[in-house]
């Protein structure tokens, strides 16, 4: 069975990809595809919050594509020694569109994807891109959700 496990540089989809290894059994699994979709025209940019790499001035920050290539890259060392091949991929316009696209085009089993990685806007629409994929997608769809944090006694 081939696997994607999507990311958009949130902290959020490294739980996912960390969560979804943790019960999956690599010997059912042929190949791991990591992606990332860059949106072309966006004003937002691709999250690098999981690459540990920090810019020091507006200068030196990472394209889109870099950021989207240090997530990836990020995504596949947790895969690293796990058993499965791994691919990297990375792809430009909408992401739900182009997860399902990727999906369908490699006969995926199984897709992973963070809801509401991005902050608070997209946990505000449930994770709008999540949910189109599950929504849509050719394959089950394994939605990682963030977890609630703990309240603090008063």
């Amino acid at each position: 069975m081939r696997v994607i496990v999507t990311t958009d540089g949130s902290r959020q989809s490294l739980t996912a990809a960390r969560r979804f290894k943790r019960f999956a059994d690599p010997e059912k699994i042929s190949e791991i595809i990591v992606l990332a979709v860059i949106r072309p025209f966006s004003a937002v940019a691709f999250a690098d919050e999981i690459s540990g790499r920090e810019p020091k001035n507006v200068s030196q920050e990472l394209s889109f594509r870099d950021a989207a290539e240090s997530s990836v890259n990020r995504i596949a060392e947790e895969f690293k020694g796990w058993g499965p091949k791994v691919v990297k991929r990375i792809r430009s316009g909408s992401p739900a569109n182009e997860i399902i696209k990727a999906a369908t085009q490699s006969e995926a089993g199984l897709i992973v994807i963070a809801a509401g990685g991005r902050g608070l806007s997209d946990t505000v629409l449930m994770g709008s891109t999540a949910q189109r994929v599950q929504h849509y997608a050719p394959c089950p769809v394994l939605v990682v959700r963030p977890q609630k944090r703990p309240r603090k006694k008063g």
